[in-house]
């Protein structure tokens, strides 16, 4: 399957959603991406009722970020 939208995030993951915790208002997705890894993603619950997400669906992770921090205990 190929994901038919245009974005301007470079960096996608297809996957299989093995994994769906609902809490009050954000929900965790776990998305294998094969390999042994998966990709973990807060989103909120109104997002999942609207992609109608559910365990065994196949999905993307599609990952934007303009800054990765590093950080030490001092």
């Amino acid at each position: 399957m190929e994901l038919k939208v245009k974005l301007s995030a470079r960096n996608t993951l297809s996957g299989k959603v093995v994994e769906l915790k609902m809490g009050q208002t954000t929900s965790h997705v776990k998305l294998d991406i094969g390999g042994g890894h998966i990709v973990t993603a807060s989103i909120t619950n109104e997002a999942v009722d609207e992609l109608q997400l559910k365990v065994g669906d196949h999905a993307w992770a599609v990952v934007k970020a303009s800054d990765v921090m590093i950080a030490k205990d001092a």
